[in-house]
């Protein structure tokens, strides 16, 4: 806001003093240029800081996914809000229109994975779960399991499951 009302103040300075260089008082003229060439640089960083402050909140969809959370909301303007909101469409429709009739979760794996297999351990009872193959596994608080990856993430996102790091 300060950078907007000096931007304003140099810009109406400038509009006084060219009527006054067209009257005739070339002395002004060194003085106007000076005061636009504060004007575009103003105007460069303001452009600058809107662009990384919508480059920040892009990767606030990728990390916290397609809501946010009320304290984070509430240091947005209602324009950032618009925008990622259609943003977030955005993305939707393009990872709907990918992969097939399911889609396809581009914010599931930020990272590549080392291994299509992880280990993981059971939390909590859960009961019987599918694998791929057909084959029906049980389970159970504290017991242990090699899964496929991509099957067992929402469990661990879910605190079912938990990854078991060697």
């Amino acid at each position: 806001r300060q950078a907007l009302e000096e931007m304003r103040a140099l810009y109406e300075r400038n509009q006084a003093d060219v009527s006054e260089a067209k009257a005739g008082r070339t002395d002004l003229i060194f003085l106007i240029r000076f005061r636009h060439c504060c004007l575009l640089r103003n105007q460069r960083c303001l452009l600058a800081y809107l662009y990384d402050r919508l480059l920040r909140i892009r990767a606030l969809r990728w990390e916290y996914g397609s809501v946010l959370p009320n304290t984070i909301q509430f240091h947005m303007s209602a324009e950032e809000v618009e925008w990622f909101n259609r943003y977030k469409k955005s993305l939707a429709t393009y990872m709907r229109s990918v992969g097939g009739e399911e889609g396809l979760d581009l914010t599931q794996d930020i990272k590549p994975p080392k291994s299509l297999y992880i280990e993981v351990r059971c939390l909590r009872d859960h009961g019987e779960f599918e694998v791929d193959d057909g084959t029906t596994i049980l389970l159970k608080k504290n017991s242990q399991h090699f899964l496929p990856r991509w099957k067992c993430e929402q469990l661990i996102r879910q605190g079912i499951l938990e990854h078991v790091l060697s």
